[in-house]
């Protein structure tokens, strides 16, 4: 009888694309081990197929709340293990990075983000929720790098003005901006004289005042999709300046949204988002909900993607005809 046995390609012999699908379903920690098996594997691992999308989502800081700046006291061991994992990443990605995604629990220091910008130079969206250690010139610098950014969720800050300036310095296709936090007058007025060409914008969950509202519907002609879902909508009331709660979008900000592709809003009480910004009055406690309620959006272009799409949630959209 002759020999059965079968004949098949070693692992190390296995073509680059189906290893780079394989490795696909890897996540960072699993990747950096295999890369060292053999130069065709580390070949595989550093494919810009499997590092498009950097997402950090799950990595955060062992920290302290503190009352005075940055509000934060993390622990030493907390900046090493994310130096070691930005390290591998850098190393394997080769700048292919587009995109990069971190925990709103994720503390960077400002060489963090150096590490990061000098070795992303193709980023074109950043979600980035917590800037508490990150410094002015920290970040100026890092907008620099990034000339062909074009999408950044961010938190509210306390002077806007000088990275919505950066921006549009630095990266002229800019059109796509998610607040996460509170979002006043000032704030929109800086967007409307600094962006005025923004296309999208995701207020969602944010605490915003009426007269903000009214700024980017009556100045952002370009603007094409707005989302102030589940956000504290408050009216300033003369002559007092006492904040009230708007329950329901009256005619006039209708009328004005209108003009948009798309516009969603939501102010139900038996939505289960409303009812938690109603409970952390305004201002979202991520850390006491799911894991993935923060990456959320009913703008498609903004939303990370995962099971909370189960939520049964009541948002009105307006679309264009």
């Amino acid at each position: 009888m002759g020999d059965n046995k079968s004949i098949g390609k070693r692992w190390e012999d296995m073509e680059t694309d189906v290893l780079v699908k394989i490795f696909k379903e890897l996540n960072m920690v699993e990747l950096a081990p295999v890369s060292q098996v053999c130069r065709l594997w580390r070949l595989a691992c550093s494919d810009p197929l499997i590092w498009n999308t950097l997402d950090l989502g799950l990595l955060k800081s062992n920290f302290i709340q503190t009352r005075a700046s940055p509000y934060i006291w993390v622990a030493d061991r907390s900046d090493k293990r994310l130096t070691r994992v930005l390290r591998v990443a850098m190393a394997l990605s080769r700048g292919s990075v587009t995109s990069m995604i971190f925990h709103f629990n994720l503390y960077m220091k400002d060489e963090h983000l150096s590490y990061i910008a000098e070795r992303s130079p193709h980023l074109k969206r950043l979600v980035m929720p917590a800037w508490n250690r990150i410094t002015k010139n920290g970040i100026c610098q890092a907008i620099r790098r990034w000339g062909e950014l074009e999408s950044m969720t961010m938190p509210t800050i306390a002077h806007p003005p000088y990275i919505m300036e950066e921006i549009s310095r630095s990266c002229k296709n800019f059109s796509e901006l998610k607040i996460m936090g509170t979002f006043d007058v000032i704030f929109a007025s800086t967007i409307a004289a600094n962006l005025p060409k923004l296309k999208v914008l995701s207020l969602r969950c944010s605490r915003i005042t009426k007269e903000a509202l009214l700024c980017l519907l009556n100045c952002m002609d370009d603007l094409e999709v707005l989302n102030i879902s589940h956000c504290l909508l408050l009216e300033c009331l003369a002559p007092t300046g006492r904040k009230q709660v708007i329950r329901e979008l009256d005619h006039t900000i209708l009328e004005k949204a209108s003009r948009l592709r798309e516009f969603w809003h939501c102010q139900s009480s038996s939505c289960l988002m409303c009812q938690r910004m109603i409970i952390d009055e305004g201002l979202m406690r991520w850390y006491r909900y799911e894991e993935w309620f923060w990456r959320l959006d009913e703008v498609t272009s903004l939303d990370l993607g995962d099971c909370g799409k189960l939520f049964d949630v009541e948002c009105e959209k307006f679309t264009a005809s």
